[in-house]
């Protein structure tokens, strides 16, 4: 290497940003050595791998060369895999077989059926698998691994068992390979045969093992092999915060967040973002106000994935002014992400004009909304009744910005016209709409038939849900809801005996509520605990104060039985929500915010027992159900009634 050579290696090894990339290439240029394979390798594997941004640019610079040799094939190809567009690989490898005077490298073949991975072709897959054989590389140990990832993606782990068999001399990286595979096709036994099996296990193959049994939902399992490590690094500890937390368990993240740092290890960025993740889906808003004071104590504050998650936790702990506060003080650290989960914010909690006043902030900045966006825009305009506006965006997206819409645009539109009673104008929406409607399109219809009592319109959503999702409860359920409304308890009787013969169970409503920053989960019916004791019996004086000083009367009209008034009214009265709201008022000091997070809509009587609540009690109420915000102050809440 000369000097001149060395020095822009030097140089390029510190570019952060595709203008010192141009600087560098510029005073290649200038000293005569612009057609150096080398240095042109360099500055491609820099645009196309190092700097988030630039592999356009990295493109039009392999473009310049009228001989790339393998490496800088295998640098584009890597670039594009890795990329949003994994298809162009495919392309730029079709084009190094034609063009190129060397064959593929183990790399190339490894960096391309990554793509073939990443797209879960199978076809792509084994082609490629084919032509590996033919230049004498599917045994290559390299290859060898990425193969069995490849089916692994594609769900065929029987070929990743057979390529892996034939590995003359697997490595441990194989073996973790075939490990994944198996747990990715839920072969959890046989991933535990193979870990036994092994003749070297590193730290990855415990890790791996580790995520297996968390993305499979045995969270038990996992917590007993963790305990079982020899060793634990970050990764350990990560994949059991994030775990617990993806699959419900917030308190057990909590101890496991605390128990990290008890063991002398410092959280990272995505053990932070995985418990301030769990805070988010558990409604933990003072847990979440401890991290953000270790945030900003640890210097994490600088990191955009830690702002965006903590964002996020404010936003769906109902605080939208903590979430608005951390996004103001993001500044040019804020990304699309931000910009999005922001806007999600606003929506979430009925700030539909302030929602859409931060999209066209979020435009003047420079910053283009992807789908994502258009969702969280649309759901703000549905939940606010904002019905000409709505229609205007998800015209916008399409014709502004070339977004082809998505299902859960077309879920967006459909809920925008069924929640403001134009029920009609959804369903001839829905018919016309160029794709096939899914579940998601006919269950959002159902749930506007729903709110508004269409039994017509909810019997020809159900038809259409039963062809293409036989076995979902909460689809009878509603219809149910909707025909004991109406008073057609024969049909509810129907539907019930349906659900009996389908031994379909019907999903148990829930409410989650923190307390001292501990979590505490309800579900109607259940007595058995302490805790369970205190808050029914909290709930009945609670009960008895609305009637007398709230003059609550009972809203029953939902109840899906033919039973007796007085049957149905003690029914409504112990739904989970009034539970956590009356343990809530037994635990919690004076003045405090009740926040509740719900599984299931909120229904009719507990919207009406929470504004009176919020009255007679003089507190403020927020739940989080399945559809959005409700913040209770008193006796009005945040929704205005339009839920």
């Amino acid at each position: 290497m000369t000097s001149v050579e060395h020095l822009c290696d030097s140089l390029l090894r510190n570019c952060k940003t595709i203008n010192g990339v141009k600087q560098v290439q510029a005073y290649v240029c200038k000293t005569g050595l612009d057609s150096d394979l080398f240095l042109a390798g360099k500055l491609l594997l820099h645009c196309a791998v190092s700097i988030s941004g630039a592999l356009d640019y990295a493109h039009r610079l392999f473009l310049h060369f009228p001989k790339p040799d393998v490496f800088m094939y295998n640098t584009l190809i890597r670039g594009f895999t890795d990329s949003d567009s994994p298809k162009n690989s495919f392309v730029t490898f079709v084009d190094m077989c034609r063009r190129s005077i060397n064959p593929p490298d183990s790399f190339s073949f490894a960096f391309i059926l990554k793509a073939a991975s990443n797209l879960r072709s199978l076809n792509a897959g084994i082609q490629l698998h084919c032509k590996s054989v033919k230049h004498g590389l599917n045994t290559h140990i390299f290859v060898g691994t990425t193969l069995v990832s490849m089916y692994a993606e594609c769900g065929c782990v029987a070929f990743a068992r057979k390529v892996f068999d034939e590995m003359l001399e697997p490595n441990v990286v194989a073996w973790n390979a075939v490990v994944t595979a198996s747990f990715r096709c839920c072969n959890i036994k046989g991933a535990e045969e193979l870990f036994n099996l092994m003749p070297l296990k590193n730290l990855t193959s415990w890790n791996v093992m580790l995520a297996g049994y968390m993305k499979a939902g045995e969270c038990e399992l996992a917590k007993n092999f963790f305990l079982e490590m020899p060793l634990k690094d970050n990764v350990s500890w990560s994949t059991m915060i994030v775990g617990f937390a993806q699959n419900g368990y917030f308190d057990e993240a909590f101890g496991f967040f605390r128990d990290l740092q008890r063991d002398g290890m410092r959280p990272n960025e995505v053990s932070l973002t995985g418990v301030l993740s769990a805070c988010a889906q558990g409604g933990a808003f003072e847990f979440g106000k401890i991290l953000h004071g270790y945030i900003e104590k640890s210097g994490f504050v600088w990191i955009s994935s830690v702002n965006n998650a903590l964002l996020d936790t404010y936003s769906k702990c109902g605080n939208v002014g903590m979430a608005r506060l951390v996004f103001e003080r993001m500044a040019a650290k804020k990304n699309i992400v931000t910009w999005t989960s922001m806007i999600a914010g606003l929506a979430m909690q009925g700030y539909g004009k302030e929602a859409i006043a931060l999209f066209h902030e979020m435009e003047e900045s420079g910053f283009g909304p992807d789908g994502i966006t258009f969702i969280s825009l649309l759901y703000a305009c549905s939940h606010a009744g904002l019905i000409e506006l709505g229609c205007e965006y998800f015209s916008r997206m399409t014709k502004v910005y070339s977004i082809e819409p998505a299902v859960e645009h077309y879920g967006c539109m459909v809920d925008l016209y069924g929640r403001a009673g134009q029920l009609q104008k959804a369903y001839d929406f829905v018919t016309q709409m160029p794709v096939p409607p899914n579940t998601i399109i006919w269950r959002t219809l159902l749930g506007s038939c729903s709110i508004h009592g269409n039994v017509e319109l909810a019997e020809q959503a159900r038809e259409k849900l039963s062809e293409l999702d036989p076995n979902n409860s909460g689809d009878n359920v509603l219809l149910s809801n909707i025909y004991a409304v109406a008073g057609k308890w024969k049909d509810v009787a129907s539907v019930r005996k349906s659900m009996a013969e389908q031994r379909l169970k019907k999903i148990p409503g829930w409410s989650m509520i923190e307390v001292d920053k501990v979590m505490y989960r309800f579900v109607a019916g259940e007595k058995e605990t302490k805790i369970g004791k205190e808050a029914y019996e909290k709930l009945r004086e609670i009960m008895s104060k609305l009637r007398v000083e709230g003059g609550y009367i009972p809203e029953i009209g939902s109840v899906l039985h033919d039973i007796e008034e007085e049957e149905k009214e003690d029914s409504v009265s112990k739904h989970s929500e009034k539970l956590a709201a009356a343990f809530g008022i037994a635990r919690l000091c004076q003045g405090r915010v009740i926040r509740i997070v719900k599984n299931l809509r909120v229904c009719k009587d507990c919207h009406t027992v929470m504004k009176l609540i919020s009255t007679v009690y003089r507190l403020e109420i927020v739940v989080r159900d399945r559809n959005r915000f409700h913040s209770f102050r008193e006796g009005f809440c945040s929704c205005r009634d339009y839920w």
